[in-house]
Formats: C-alpha cells, structure tokens, sequence
C-alpha cells in the first residue's frame, strides 16, 4: 500500500514536512520512516478508545492530530459505492473493477465535486484550473494510459 503512497505524495523535505495523523495502530510507526525520512515527517496518533493524542515522529499540535477527516471519507465512500460495503449485493468480487471504481469516484471527488463555488480539491492544489464535467471527462484525449 505505501508503495502507491510513495507515488501519489510529494516527497517531503525538512521544511515540508508530510503530516500523517493515524488511530492507535502501531505499523505506521515502522512503515513510514521505511519510506520517508523521519526528520521529514510530522506523525501523530489518535486513540480515540483511550482519548489520548501523541506526538510519534516531528512536532505535530496536539489540536491538529485527528482522524475525522479519514473517517468522514471512508463514511462517504462507504455511501456512494456499494461495492464497498460487505452486505451489499454489489460488493466487490474483483480487485481490478474494484481499482477502477476507486480511481474514477478519486477523479470525481477532486476534479469535478465542488467543496465551495467553483472551487474542487484539484483547484486547491493546483492540479486544475476548471471544474471538471462528466463531459470533459468522457471525451479528453488520453496523453497517459498506466
């Protein structure tokens, strides 16, 4: 999995540094610095059960160590596609179609789906400078294929 994690994130440095906020699960604390240098990660966990939040590797604030935001999007693919959920008809058999689909709603939800007026994720991050529609989508040219 941090293998296609490595290649979504830009390589942090020292003054960008990659902030990561988790649950309690300890396997973070070995995989990232395998990846990443430590000095170039702020790493924080939430333990919700026990009410605790940690500073693991950099100096993250305590106020800024969540996992909403990883809960609320999980939540809302959880909604939008079925096949994600285990009881349902439309679960997924096939990790490929399965691939598929999670890149096409990522390509909706930071292309095309509006957090504010004219606003996507990609126009925050610069990847885009319009709001995406289906049309778009369907008829560009592909430059890259994987």
């Amino acid at each position: 999995m941090f293998n296609k994690f490595e290649d979504y994130v830009q390589q942090p440095t020292y003054k960008n540094k990659l902030e990561v906020y988790s649950d309690g699960n300890d396997d973070y604390t070995t995989v990232l610095p395998e990846y990443f240098h430590k000095d170039s990660i702020c790493y924080g966990q939430h333990i919700k059960s026990l009410g605790i939040r940690r500073k693991v590797f950099g100096n993250p604030s305590l106020e800024n160590i969540s996992t909403n935001n990883n809960e609320c999007f999980n939540a809302i693919l959880r909604g939008r596609l079925s096949r994600i959920v285990r009881r349902s008809n439309g679960h997924a058999k096939n990790k490929y179609h399965l691939n598929n689909a999670l890149f096409l709603f990522q390509f909706y939800w930071n292309f095309m789906h509006e957090l504010h007026k004219n606003v996507t994720p990609a126009i925050l991050e610069k990847q885009s400078t319009k709001v995406w529609t289906w049309g778009n989508f369907l008829h560009a040219k592909l430059t890259f294929v994987d």
